[in-house]
């Protein structure tokens, strides 16, 4: 399995559509006992949360975010945990949103030090 996420900050490796998270968006992490959340904000995004379940290397969560333009908007997300060669953290997601249309696939990891 890979590491524990508690105390990560990831980031979008590419801009998803318009309104959505970037490259300017962070997520902070936290993880216990096979429960994990983040807070998250930045780009289009003025505040986000996500609340989900791991098992092993398998992430399973909602969230709901408060756009800029005052909207809010809500989905449902799995991500698979992936230890990167130079030790850093990533997680390749499929998401869909519940409360729009729309769902794709996108990239986050701890940046480069």
């Amino acid at each position: 399995m890979a590491r524990s996420l508690d105390g990560l900050v990831l980031s979008p490796v590419a801009d998803q559509a318009p309104g959505q998270v970037g490259t300017a968006t962070r997520f902070a992490y936290h993880e216990e006992d096979g429960r994990i959340w983040a807070d998250y904000a930045g780009g289009d995004v003025v505040r986000g949360h996500l609340l989900g379940t791991r098992e092993g290397d398998r992430l399973d969560f909602r969230y709901v975010q408060l756009k800029r333009d005052g909207s809010t908007a809500s989905g449902h997300c799995v991500s698979t945990v992936v230890d990167l060669p130079d030790g850093r953290v990533r997680l390749e997601e499929t998401w869909e949103w519940e409360s729009q249309e729309g769902s794709g696939t996108s990239v986050v990891e701890e940046p480069p030090s």
